[in-house]
């Protein structure tokens, strides 16, 4: 284990002592961090066996100690001088000093991650009702039955009829699986909704992200009822390998005992996941998800009302019996396929605009006062228009523009240049996984 970077760690972390005795204290706190570094990429790719990396890894939890006391000394305003590196003033007699200020520092270091998390944590209410989402309604009876049920009825989850602790939303990309997550938190009055990505819980640093995960649930705890949602938790949790890194392996099992484990509760915390890829999450986790609810893509009907919805109130002349063709074409479509087809629709007006050569009068509502209607309004027409008169957009004063309203000639136009995202081959990965551990939603 003699390799370049090896050496370079040793002679970093040997400086970092010396300015840390010599109580140029910034300076060894950025040296101990820095020679982190080092000793981590050598355990990677220089060092050779267990033992070595248990040696390097050994090493790397004293500089971190150090360099996290260093930290909280400087953030203080060098208030209270930290106890010497060399470890010789760690004890007094009686071990009663030691204990109190390994007490401060277990608190400082909660607090820390706390604030990390809370920076993260999206705790704010959407505004999207259960009927905001189309279809899926078995997915949505679920969730009420987790939800909005126990802490409505409480007296009807007594004895063994208790709550699901852990619900999977897994399906294609774009079904909706976040979209009902907003919906859980909109209709969950009663309980704090923490939203966290994946990538919030990891950190460089070693040890730090299975102590966010745990402070992440005690925040849960503390605010109980509480809903954790996680989405794409996949890539925090996919199968345990031999070749993965002990950062990853050392995350997935307290996110384990978290969720599930001996002396923990979790009474009135829900932890509500979304992946599109649920067969690589590890076996343990997946059990952990008491239900794995499988969100497919809209069936005809649903369709009809995403369009619907998209459309909104938007100028258009469109009517139910439009919205029903344009589901019955887009057979394989996923809801977010279907928005981006909605909003290319929506922006056709404002291409006929920007293309037109000819203009023509109009009456209809006044810019800004749609309670008012005026003559005079400009509108793009085709040249043989008997009303036409030649001009560009550039013409039209920008208060007597009247845009087209969106038709099934738009609908259709952006239809033909808008494909879908998901494939054959990709679903009967769902449906496999769905037929071995999942239930339709």
């Amino acid at each position: 284990m003699a390799g370049g970077t090896f050496q370079k760690a040793i002679e970093i972390v040997t400086k970092a002592t010396e300015e840390d005795k010599a109580e140029n204290f910034e300076e060894a706190l950025r040296l101990y961090q820095h020679g982190v570094e080092y000793f981590l990429h050598a355990m990677k790719y220089e060092a050779h066996g267990d033992k070595s990396k248990e040696s390097i890894r050994e090493k790397c939890v004293q500089y971190l100690e150090r360099a996290e006391k260093l930290k909280n000394y400087i953030k203080k305003g060098h208030k209270k001088k930290p106890m010497p590196a060399s470890g010789s003033g760690n004890k007094t007699t009686n071990g009663k000093d030691s204990d109190k200020e390994s007490d401060d520092e277990d608190d400082g270091q909660a607090k820390k991650l706390k604030g990390q998390l809370n920076s993260a944590i999206v705790m704010e209410k959407p505004n999207v009702k259960w009927d905001d989402v189309a279809g899926l309604d078995s997915a949505k009876e679920s969730l009420k039955e987790a939800v909005i049920l126990p802490t409505k009825f409480p007296h009807l989850f007594t004895g063994k009829r208790t709550p699901w602790r852990g619900i999977l939303l897994y399906g294609p990309p774009g079904t909706g699986k976040s979209y009902l997550a907003k919906a859980v938190a909109t209709e969950a009055d009663n309980s704090t909704f923490l939203s966290v990505a994946s990538s919030d819980l990891v950190s460089k640093w070693l040890g730090e992200s299975e102590r966010l995960v745990k402070q992440l649930f005690t925040l849960a705890r503390d605010q109980k009822p509480a809903i954790i949602f996680i989405d794409e938790v996949d890539s925090l949790c996919a199968s345990r390998s031999d070749n993965e890194s002990e950062s990853a392996r050392r995350i997935k099992t307290e996110f384990l005992v978290q969720m599930q484990g001996v002396g923990v509760d979790n009474d009135k915390v829900l932890v509500l996941g979304a992946t599109n890829l649920p067969w690589i999450l590890d076996s343990a986790i997946r059990r952990r998800f008491e239900k794995r609810i499988y969100i497919p893509l809209p069936e005809l009907s649903a369709r009809a009302k995403m369009f619907e919805l998209h459309i909104g109130k938007s100028g258009h002349r469109l009517n139910a019996d439009d919205f029903k063709e344009l589901a019955r074409k887009t057979e394989g479509y996923s809801g977010a396929d279907i928005g981006i087809v909605c909003r290319d629709a929506l922006m056709q007006p404002v291409r006929k605009v920007q293309q037109a050569t000819h203009f023509k009068r109009v009456r209809g509502q006044a810019i800004g006062d749609p309670n008012t209607l005026v003559d005079d309004l400009l509108t793009p027409c085709s040249p043989g228009d008997p009303n036409a008169v030649p001009m560009s957009w550039m013409d039209v004063p920008g208060n007597k523009l009247l845009e087209p309203l969106v038709d099934m000639g738009d609908m259709c136009r952006s239809l033909a240049t808008t494909r879908p995202t998901v494939n054959s081959d990709d679903l009967k990965k769902y449906e496999k996984f769905t037929e071995d551990f999942g239930q339709e939603g």
